[in-house]
């Protein structure tokens, strides 16, 4: 009889917790955390305590992970208009009551300094996956237009900081869940073919359109530096080059297999700025060399395809909406951040994901994992 009445062993009562981890994105996340963690102990030994804080950081975003999963997407739903309301009304703060620091205002003190715009690249996707949800089965052009102006006021906000990493980074949440919705490739392919002639133009004038004297319409002069910076880092090389150039020496320093660990040059002599947090890839490259790259780039493309493999099995537009946002984030995180380090991209202020020392984007980043194990557990819980 008492073995009616026997309580659950702790395994079993603890195992509802953890339904609703996929086990392939966890396993991309722990091996990415893995490269964080030796990173950072190389790049930023002689830096304070980057490490401890770096591993604090990733405990922080875990339990967060991990709270997240356990909110059902119906409930995560309900708080989309609420958080992109909110969202929008501190950034609204920012420009009237910021606090400004090297020239940007970005942050809000509402008792602790906060940055609003890092809310938005969760809020922006949640709220344009809500809005189609609500729109499934009768989406018009004019929805789409609406869908347009909810994304264009945060990143309107946020560039006015000016912020043009952070605005990069909820632009193409929103975009990729304008497109995922069902935007048609004749409306994609305009822009698109624009900005490859664009940029062509840009490269093929750049002694004139980079000459002194000569300002760019919609971009700020150190904005229109960054360009001009990447299409010849010579041009400043001690200046607004260094950065770039010391990179891709860090890069092609590591050769083949690396020098190996703790035993980077360009890092430990202290040659590439902001080694534990933009340009850590460089700090990476230099003591991993191609070999550590290569397994990184498939880390973080196993992670991408696998958020797009769980936002793909979603039970609902709004689950599948978001889910491809969050494969997009990580994306766009880690294109950006490698792309700016290599010299392919303007230099922006965007960390690579997991890798790069920094609280505020460590809790972005669990936030959208937690959501992608979310959408995993409500697939499981609607096919059984």
């Amino acid at each position: 009889m008492s073995s009616v009445f026997q309580r659950p062993s702790l395994l079993r009562r603890l195992r509802p917790w953890f339904s609703g981890f996929d086990g392939p994105l966890a396993f991309a996340v722990f091996m990415l955390a893995c490269a964080g963690l030796l990173t950072m102990y190389s790049s930023g030994y002689d830096h304070g305590t980057r490490f401890e804080d770096h591993a604090r950081n990733m405990l922080i975003a875990g339990f967060i992970m991990f709270v997240v999963a356990q909110i059902s997407p119906h409930r995560l739903m309900v708080l989309a208009v609420p958080l992109y309301a909110t969202g929008v009304a501190l950034l609204v703060a920012v420009t009237l009551f910021g606090i400004t620091k090297k020239g940007a205002t970005r942050w809000l003190n509402v008792g602790v300094i906060i940055q609003p715009s890092e809310i938005l690249k969760i809020a922006m996707p949640l709220m344009l996956a809500w809005w189609f949800q609500k729109r499934e089965g009768q989406l018009r052009a004019p929805d789409f237009v609406v869908a347009v102006l909810l994304l264009a006021l945060p990143v309107g906000l946020i560039m006015k900081q000016p912020d043009l990493g952070t605005s990069l980074l909820v632009l193409a949440a929103g975009l990729s869940v304008i497109f995922f919705a069902g935007l048609s490739w004749k409306l994609v392919a305009p822009p698109l073919v624009l900005a490859l002639m664009g940029i062509t133009m840009l490269v093929v004038f750049e002694p004139q359109l980079c000459a002194d004297g000569v300002h760019w319409p919609l971009l700020r002069d150190y904005q229109q530096q960054r360009v001009c910076t990447l299409l010849d880092p010579t041009r400043d090389p001690l200046g607004k080059g260094f950065h770039i150039i010391q990179g891709m020496i860090a890069i092609g320093s590591g050769g083949f297999w690396g020098k190996g660990f703790m035993q980077g040059t360009q890092t430990h002599l202290e040659f590439i700025p902001e080694r534990t947090t933009d340009f850590i890839f460089a700090a990476y490259s230099e003591e991993f060399g191609l070999v550590g790259n290569l397994l990184l780039i498939v880390a973080f493309a196993f992670l991408v395809l696998r958020a797009l493999a769980i936002a793909l099995e979603a039970p609902n537009v709004f689950t599948r909406l978001l889910g491809g946002a969050m494969a997009m984030i990580f994306f766009c995180y880690a294109f950006v951040n490698m792309g700016m380090v290599s010299g392919i991209l303007p230099v922006v202020g965007v960390p690579l994901p997991f890798i790069s020392y920094g609280g505020t984007a460590m809790v972005t980043l669990g936030l959208g994992l937690g959501i992608l194990m979310s959408i995993a557990k409500s697939k499981r819980l609607v096919q059984s």
